[in-house]
């Protein structure tokens, strides 16, 4: 056990519960209820538990703190400042929630430095440290535990055990025994409508250990019994979680054990009378200086355990280190676009008439052997999704070196444990599902584009094309939802040659998630030409000019609908009528070139048509609101594909039929 005395304990821990109520009462907005409760918890953590130099909270052997229940970001930002992490100073502190402040609502690890991971959406920073212990887990298998040696903790409010992404995330990693992971949970009974018994009785105890995880209860106000509950999970072969009793809003008279005292400032009188109860001096913002002293001197702490890992990573070889550092900062080997120009070739010397999904498959073949930190996985739909290279191993707890997961049926938890295996560096990582089921991860992958990781979402069955499974897996609406997303690249490849184009977009493109939009049903080989130059990488091109003179029609596709463009292509020309090709394998991307690359991909034919099994939105940027769009303006239809195209009007008969009668109109 550490040797702090009760009295200097309550010391350091009532500095945050003082900085929380300040930045919160001059705000006068946020949540001061959980910095306030958890500050013990996060006091013992942080001086007695956490392996954690605050100098350089990014080094990479460093135990990691996510702050799940973000809603209560006073508490981590107190932290910071009192543990001496470099740029976040009391001027910090009192922009709290202000504009371009390094103190947002919530947590955003691109905002501020020694923030792990953004959080607030609730449930999401306790799914995402499951990708985090299974990212130590892995590298440490890979560079041994003289590189790789660290621990995850997390502080996870009422909130994100009640979310349903918190049951994907909890299970997942008590089947993978992940017992570097440790959730502290908030155990207040308190949530914003009031006493959390009016809507759940749930004992999230034994719900953990039916998961397979380790659990117990503790004082969540006594700092031994909190260190001890934490030393003896770290001894655990299991996840642990460790539900701490704590006083929302301790310490304030009247509001403490109140939602009162869950999402508003407790107001000055409150805020008075709750320092005074706390023995709490100065004014506000204002931290006694041999408090703050002590503070720093725990932030220094880790700074040996810091030096001494950089002298094992300075033994490591040349070529080691550097490879290290490259899968630090997800950097893209130079191998790849000989590897990609190499497949591209190989596929024009023997064309593939096949669906993408497969077409992806081959791409990641062509892959993987140059980027060896590629981690795959599949939401239990690997025959389908074709996201398993035969050489693939699976991970799991004797085989951590593998490098395909089985996710199981957790479309939601697998993406989040993406963003977590991302955020611990040291990995890629792409993951499959239908992309109807795009609905289920949508909240994670949404966190992915925030947060800029580059993370591959290979979602297969794209459209009316997957047939006989109609309109519940038919996603219609969902390639335009997601365009809509910012920072998320959607492509939806026409063929094997376009597959493995954005496949190459997705790995180099290291600043956003990218989604593969790919088919079910076998598609033609349309590309003829395999040069260095990724024609995908604009968003759309001239796949076909217009034969015999200026483009009358121009047909805009993507996906297998561009197979009906250029067949309407060839008819329209045997009725005299000229028309060109446009691909489109992502219409964002397209949309957000300069005006004179949109301008010369879009050309100024007077009639204009876009063809996708999907609907409208979206395409009349490039059609005009007076285009023609030949495509879905409603659900799909169970059936034999072919039928149900025929059936919906996407076919080249209709798109013939409408750019004649445009011509002629």
């Amino acid at each position: 056990m550490t040797t702090i005395d009760r009295a200097q304990h309550d010391k350091l821990a009532n500095a945050i519960r003082s900085l929380a109520m300040d930045g919160v009462e001059q705000a006068k907005s946020g949540h001061p209820g959980l910095p306030m409760g958890a500050a013990d918890v996060a006091t013992v953590l942080f001086t007695r538990i956490m392996t954690y130099d605050a100098a350089d909270p990014r080094w990479p052997d460093r135990d990691r703190f996510v702050l799940s229940a973000g809603h209560g970001s006073m508490l981590l930002y107190a932290l910071l400042y009192l543990t001496g992490v470099p740029g976040m100073e009391i001027a910090d502190l009192k922009k709290f929630r202000q504009l371009e402040s390094k103190t947002p609502g919530h947590p955003e690890n691109f905002m501020t430095l020694g923030v792990e991971t953004t959080t607030g959406p609730l449930g999401q920073g306790l799914a995402m440290s499951v990708g985090m212990a299974m990212a130590e887990r892995m590298l440490a298998a890979e560079y041994g535990k003289k590189i790789v040696d660290h621990h995850t903790y997390v502080l996870a409010s009422d909130g994100d055990l009640m979310e349903g992404i918190s049951h994907e995330a909890i299970a997942l990693a008590g089947h993978q025994k992940l017992n570097k992971l440790i959730v502290l949970w908030d155990d207040n009974g308190i949530s914003i409508d009031g006493p959390l018994s009016i809507s759940d009785n749930v004992d999230q105890v034994a719900r953990f250990k039916a998961c397979g995880w380790r659990a117990e209860r503790v004082d969540g106000h006594d700092p031994d019994a909190i260190e001890a509950a934490i030393r003896r999970a770290q001894k655990s072969n299991k996840p642990t979680m460790i539900a701490c009793k704590t006083i929302i809003g301790f310490g304030a008279p009247k509001k403490q054990g109140t939602s009162k005292a869950h999402g508003e400032a407790l107001g000055a009188e409150e805020l008075a009378a709750a320092k005074k109860n706390l023995g709490i001096t100065g004014g506000p913002f204002e931290v006694a200086a041999d408090t703050l002293k002590a503070w720093r001197g725990f932030g220094a702490a880790g700074a040996a355990a810091h030096a001494d890992w950089k002298s094992r990573y300075e033994a490591m070889s040349e070529r080691k280190r550097a490879e290290f550092d490259r899968r630090q900062v997800h950097g893209v080997p130079a191998k790849l676009d000989k590897a990609i120009l190499a497949h591209k070739k190989a596929l024009i010397a023997a064309p593939q008439a096949i669906a993408t999904r497969k077409a992806s498959e081959l791409a990641l073949e062509a892959i993987v052997p140059v980027l060896p930190d590629l981690v795959m996985g599949s939401a239990d739909l690997t025959p389908s999704n074709n996201t398993r290279t035969k050489a693939a191993e699976d991970f799991t707890p004797k085989t951590p070196k593998g490098r395909y997961v089985r996710y199981g049926i957790r479309e939601h938890g697998m993406a989040a444990a993406m963003n977590g295996i991302t955020l611990h560096g040291g990995f890629r990582t792409g993951g499959g599902t239908f992309l109807v089921f795009s609905d289920y991860a949508r909240p994670s992958m949404r966190m992915a584009a925030l947060m800029g990781l580059p993370i591959v979402y290979v979602m297969t069955h794209d459209s009316i094309g997957l047939g006989e499974d109609g309109p519940t897996h038919q996603p219609v609406e969902h390639v335009a939802s997601l365009r809509a997303m910012p920072n998320m690249h959607v492509f939806r490849p026409a063929d094997a040659i376009e597959t493995a184009e954005a496949w190459q977009f997705a790995i180099e493109n290291t600043k956003g998630p990218t989604v593969l939009a790919l088919s079910r049903q076998n598609l033609p080989q349309l590309r003829t030409d395999a040069t260095a130059t990724n024609r995908s990488a604009k968003g759309g091109y001239e796949l076909l000019a217009a034969e015999g003179g200026k483009a009358q029609v121009s047909l805009f596709a993507s996906g297998s609908e561009v197979e009906i463009a250029v067949a309407a292509r060839d008819q329209l020309a045997q009725k005299g009528v000229k028309a060109r090709v446009v691909s489109v394998p992502s219409l964002e991307l397209l949309l957000a070139q300069d005006e004179a690359t949109q301008g010369a991909v879009i050309g100024d034919a007077p009639v204009r048509i876009a063809i996708e099994a999907g609907v409208r939105f979206g395409w009349d940027a490039v059609i005009g609101h007076d285009g023609i769009f030949v495509g879905m303006n409603s659900f799909g239809a169970s059936g034999p594909y072919k039928e149900v195209y025929k059936h919906f009007g996407i076919t080249t008969e209709a798109v013939v039929d409408a750019a004649m009668k445009r011509h002629n109109g």
